[in-house]
C-alpha cells in the first residue's frame, strides 16, 4: 500500500462508489437539459472554464484540458466567431493573447445553468418529501466539506 493511502471502512468505499455514481448520473440528466446552442463539450468546456477560472491564453488553457493548444486554438476560434468569447492582448506579454468569456457568452452559461437548476428544483419539488429535501441538504453540506478539506 502506498505510504499516503490507508485502508477504509467498507461503508466510506460504498459510499464513495454510489456518490460518484449519483453524481455522474445527476450530471449527465443535467447536461441533457441546457440548451447547448450547438456548442460542442469541448466548447462548452472551455467556455466555462473561462467563466470559473478567468481569463487565460490558449496554452494555458489547454494544460488545464488536457489537450494540445491546437485544439483548443480550434475551440476558441468557434467561441469567439460566434460571439461567447473574445481576445485581448496580454498587458504583461504583447505577444501573447488572453482569451476571456464576452457578455454573451456570461448570458448563454447563466441560461444554461438556469434551465439545469429549474428542472432539478421541479424534480425535487414532485419527487421528494421535504424530509428528504432537508436530507440532501444536509448531505451536500457533508461533500462539501469533503471537497473543501
Amino acid at each position: 500500500m502506498p505510504p499516503n493511502e490507508h485502508a477504509v471502512s467498507a461503508t466510506a468505499a460504498h459510499t464513495a462508489h454510489e456518490v460518484r455514481l449519483v453524481y455522474s448520473r445527476l450530471r449527465r440528466r443535467l447536461w441533457e437539459t441546457y440548451d447547448r446552442a450547438d456548442l460542442t463539450p469541448s466548447q462548452t468546456s472551455v467556455l466555462s472554464r473561462l467563466d470559473k477560472d478567468g481569463e487565460a491564453s490558449v496554452v494555458d488553457l489547454a494544460a488545464a484540458e488536457g489537450v494540445r493548444h491546437q485544439s483548443v486554438a480550434s475551440t476558441v476560434g468557434a467561441l469567439v466567431e460566434r460571439g461567447l468569447a473574445g481576445r485581448r492582448r496580454d498587458p504583461e506579454d504583447g505577444r501573447r493573447q488572453l482569451v476571456y468569456v464576452t457578455d454573451s457568452g456570461h448570458a448563454f452559461l447563466e441560461e444554461r445553468r438556469s434551465a439545469g437548476e429549474s428542472w432539478l428544483a421541479r424534480a425535487l419539488d414532485e419527487q421528494c418529501t421535504e424530509e428528504e429535501r432537508r436530507a440532501l441538504l444536509a448531505a451536500t453540506a457533508v461533500l462539501e466539506r469533503i471537497v473543501n478539506s
